[in-house]
């Protein structure tokens, strides 16, 4: 009986021991519990003890954890409708607070989490327009909902916040169509802009080019003026020297030019009295000259 008794005995020790000892693995961390009070609450990887029995251990887990929630609909400045899908990371960061709020269970830690992050994105979505969140301001919501989640998160479920993103953000179907709509429209009036500014910049050019040419044409018929004028005083000039030189002989060849210039084609016909001056050389060539 003794036997038995020391046996019990020892096989008590044993588990009492056992049950003094535990393990924080890596990536967590724990808290001790004596009837239902926290007398512990950060204990780091590794080996510990605590009294068996009458302590509990609670386990956390350290590591950046992932919450995916379902896509939420969020209204714009303008009160136009958009789908959000978002995604948070999140991990324990106060031992004692995150049991207290959750009792350290992860499932309704998310479920705590989620409507404070969408109370703020919701915020965030209000405050801007339509255009504003197409053209690229999710960096600038995400961070400001992260920093207010984040401190929201801290003191009221012991969980720091790590990052919030936005995966997409959809429109409804006739949200889209006014969007693309107005896009569409947007890109038009720019289109006839640009088309008026081309057309603008093209009749300047034609102008400026009409009124250079004319200038160039201007120019081109004072210097053949010019020229004929110099042209014609030089030959005159010519005339008037060989008059002075043999006024006879001038006459003469000026009127064989006139006769050639008459009779070039043998088709000519002339119709004068015998007596005109223009035949003056064909009665008395000899004797005129």
């Amino acid at each position: 009986m003794m036997k038995i008794s020391s046996i019990i005995a020892a096989v008590v020790v044993v588990l009492l021991g056992l049950n003094s000892m535990f393990v924080v693995s890596e990536g967590h961390s724990a808290l001790l519990l004596q009837f239902g009070r926290i007398v512990h609450t950060d204990y780091q990887p590794g080996l510990h003890f605590k009294l068996p029995v009458i302590q509990q251990v609670i386990h956390f887990d350290k590591r950046i954890l992932s919450l995916d929630a379902p896509p939420e609909r969020y209204f714009t400045s303008e009160k136009k409708s958009v789908n959000v899908d978002f995604y948070v990371k999140w991990r324990v960061a106060d031992n004692a607070a995150y049991y207290r709020a959750t009792g350290g269970d992860q499932l309704q830690a998310a479920q705590r989490l989620t409507p404070i992050v969408k109370d703020a994105l919701r915020f965030e979505f209000n405050a801007r327009t339509l255009p504003d969140l197409i053209s690229g301001g999710r960096k600038d919501i995400t961070e400001r909902v992260r920093a207010q989640t984040d401190a929201s998160a801290r003191k009221n479920l012991g969980i720091a916040v790590v990052d919030v993103r936005i995966k997409r953000i959809d429109l409804p179907n006739e949200v889209s169509e006014s969007v693309y709509k107005r896009m569409r429209a947007e890109r038009l009036q720019l289109a006839n802009e640009l088309r008026y500014t081309g057309q603008e910049s093209a009749a300047k050019i034609q102008a400026d080019a009409d009124r250079q040419a004319q200038v160039l044409k201007a120019d081109a018929n004072r210097d053949a003026a010019k020229v004929k004028g110099e042209g014609d005083a030089e030959a005159a000039a010519i005339y008037a020297q060989a008059y002075n030189q043999d006024p006879e002989f001038f006459a003469f060849y000026r009127s064989l030019a006139a006769y050639r210039t008459s009779f070039t084609d043998g088709k000519g016909v002339l119709i004068m009295k015998p007596d005109d001056e223009f035949l003056r050389y064909f009665d008395q060539p000899a004797s005129k000259h």
